[in-house]
């Protein structure tokens, strides 16, 4: 898909410019290139107020006609999907496009067999298996509209999801492997339909064969349906802006919001930035370490490159089993060429020692990426030295589950690279920065909120069922504006650094300070694994700095080492910035995507840890009283 491919520095200043002196133009010109069963009126029709956005009026398309169905005359036999197992020892699987075109079209029509209709919501509770996969692609080839729930959440998550989008069908699977551990799946869906009534259907995948409990006229077991269908089902037709999937993001506060995405401009957009962003050549291995759960595995695991026909991997474990060595030795198994990974994984991995990733050759990965959370600076010179042997680019992307798609990035070799930095926008994505009053600061070199002035194709639509909230949470604050929630820092070549959540600065005695940047700071000492900064009330500097640090050897804790941090952030930073308490924890109270819940550092550094709210979704909910018990 040579068409929008930026191979240089110039190329991008070209498609940047373009694309926002004609960004109707631009996008016009990307989209002639995808199957359309009938072309747009216009291109594009918005207003922030409402907000109502609409990319490719009255279009008409299926997506996953674009991401198989116009591959199969040319690349039938070619690496479409790659599975590897949690278990070195057991096979992997891989689907050539002709063989993942057949099977989404047989999980579709066990689909439609089970009464699941265009227009109806379908909840993906799947481990990362490929059934996951060819059910997402299946639900899309009907006009289902998919919503995937991270399959590690509790059935009261679970449940909350399912209700909030009256889903009518669950895809889940028997169990999962995990690690060293054999985990439950069907029974914290049968817990959470205990209170699901839209429910009338389940479709159950084997992966770990033990026995399940079925209920009657609701259950199924896949692998049964799958033989009576034909392989063969016609894609359903799907206007431009009707709804693709309902992804769910969880609110600082109150339950989590569906972030709507609709079918043309995602697609646009979800193809446009894989190509650019990793400089995908026909051929390649692309491999994003990502669950198919969270918005970049749908992104980045699944649309992104199928739309442009890449060989992609889905991997079922996770990064340290059975050793700190397993990501690298399937780089090498496969001869990985893209890789895509969280800084939570590669500062895990950096705390093992670089034993396990000096054994692996890497010789053939070309771009390494990182997605989630602003990535260390200790944490991306160790990526780009041991992982990256020096020689590949790091592209930091920054996006949100709201924008569909990485809006700020290197792209590939073909843009300047700085530590910390995501760097310059995509083509297309018109990014500024304002200060309080909601003015557009005009200079480099300088700090603020991070909005976006114009619409790109992927941006969110709707939050299901609450359009209200939707206005109140994107476009309230900054009239005219997308507000990302995020503070940013514009350097003098035009680059931006993430600082972290608005609600993650803290200002201290007039000073605005990211935490992303206070844990920089921290974590450039070696003894530290990791480190997380909320503010709390101070009587005099209006908040202090609060750090919970993870030491790499627990006996290191102690006032030695606390001085030594608070000098390291002095030095860093200044003297404004020194924290004014430090707790040495085991661990830090995580989201199962690996996000950091400051909502509940902040409340037990407030002194408010009996108010925490539900803990139940954490990945170890355990750390919670742990920190609460040593809070200073």
């Amino acid at each position: 898909m040579s068409h929008y491919y930026i191979k240089s520095p110039e190329d991008y200043a070209a498609a940047y410019q373009k694309s926002t002196e004609d960004p109707e133009g631009f996008w016009a010109e990307i989209a002639e290139h995808f199957q359309w069963m009938k072309k747009w009126d216009s291109v594009l029709s918005w207003d922030f107020d409402g907000p109502d956005v609409r990319w490719f009026n009255d279009a008409q398309l299926n997506i996953t006609e674009n991401c198989l169905d116009r591959h199969l005359e040319e690349r039938s036999d070619e690496l479409a999907l790659i599975w590897e197992p949690n278990e070195p020892s057991e096979d992997s699987i891989q689907f050539t496009y002709g063989q993942l075109h057949e099977e989404v079209c047989r999980y579709a029509n066990v689909l439609k067999k089970n009464g699941v209709n265009k227009g109806d919501r379908v909840a993906i509770y799947l481990p990362m298996i490929p059934d996951l996969a060819i059910a997402t692609l299946a639900c899309a080839r009907i006009g289902a509209v998919h919503s995937i729930v991270f399959a590690g959440f509790s059935a009261q998550a679970l449940a909350d999801r399912i209700n909030d989008a009256q889903a009518s069908a669950v895809l889940t699977s028997d169990g999962m492997y995990r690690g060293n551990k054999k985990l439950p799946v069907k029974a914290i869906v049968d817990e959470a339909l205990e209170h699901c009534p839209s429910v009338h259907t389940v479709l159950v995948s084997r992966r770990t064969d033990e026995e399940v409990p079925m209920q009657a006229e609701r259950d199924r077991f896949l692998a049964d349906e799958l033989k009576t269908v034909p392989s063969s089902c016609p894609a359903e037709p799907m206007d431009s802006e009707d709804m693709l999937f309902i992804l769910y993001t969880s609110g600082s506060t109150g339950k989590p919001k569906g972030v709507v995405h609709s079918c043309g401009g995602y697609m646009v957009y979800a193809a446009f930035s894989f190509q650019n962003v990793f400089q995908y050549a026909a051929g390649d291995i692309y491999w994003c370490s990502a669950d198919i759960g969270w918005i970049t595995g749908h992104s980045y695991i699944l649309y992104g490159p199928l739309l442009n026909a890449a060989t992609t991997m889905m991997f079922e474990g996770v990064p340290t089993y059975p050793d700190a060595g397993r990501f690298w030795e399937i780089c090498d198994k496969y001869q990985v060429n893209q890789f895509y990974t969280a800084p939570t994984a590669i500062r895990a991995l950096m705390a093992q020692g670089d034993k396990h990733v000096e054994k692996a050759q890497l010789d053939s990965l070309k771009v390494i990426g990182s997605v989630g959370e602003p990535i260390n600076e200790e944490a991306w010179q160790w990526y780009h030295d041991k992982v990256g042997k020096g020689r590949c680019p790091v592209v930091d992307t920054w996006w949100q589950t709201e924008t569909g798609g990485i809006m700020i990035s290197g792209l590939g070799p073909h843009s300047p690279m700085k530590a910390s930095h995501a760097g310059l926008p995509l083509p297309g994505i018109q990014t500024i920065l304002l200060d309080q009053e909601g003015r557009e600061i005009l200079e480099n070199e300088v700090e603020g909120y991070l909005c976006v002035k114009f619409p790109w194709p992927s941006m969110l639509r709707t939050t299901y069922g609450d359009h209200e909230r939707c206005k109140n949470t994107y476009f309230s604050n900054y009239p005219g504006h997308y507000f990302t929630g995020d503070g940013a820092k514009r350097d003098a070549d035009g680059l931006y650094r993430i600082i972290g959540r608005v609600d993650d600065v803290i200002n201290v005695s007039g000073h605005r300070f990211g935490t992303a940047e206070i844990e920089n700071a921290l974590n450039q000492d070696q003894r530290v694994a990791e480190s997380a900064v909320v503010g709390y009330p101070h009587d005099i500097k209006g908040q202090g700095i609060y750090a919970y640090v993870i030491l790499k050897d627990p006996i290191d804790a102690g006032s030695a080492m606390e001085n030594s941090l608070v000098e390291s952030v002095v030095r860093g930073i200044g003297k404004i910035a020194r924290p004014d308490k430090i707790q040495f924890v085991p661990g830090l109270p995580k989201t199962r995507s690996g996000k950091i819940m400051r909502r509940i550092l902040r409340k037990i550094a407030e002194g408010e840890a009996s108010s925490l709210g539900d803990t139940s979704t954490l990945l170890d909910p355990g750390v919670v009283e742990i920190i609460k018990a040593g809070a200073l």
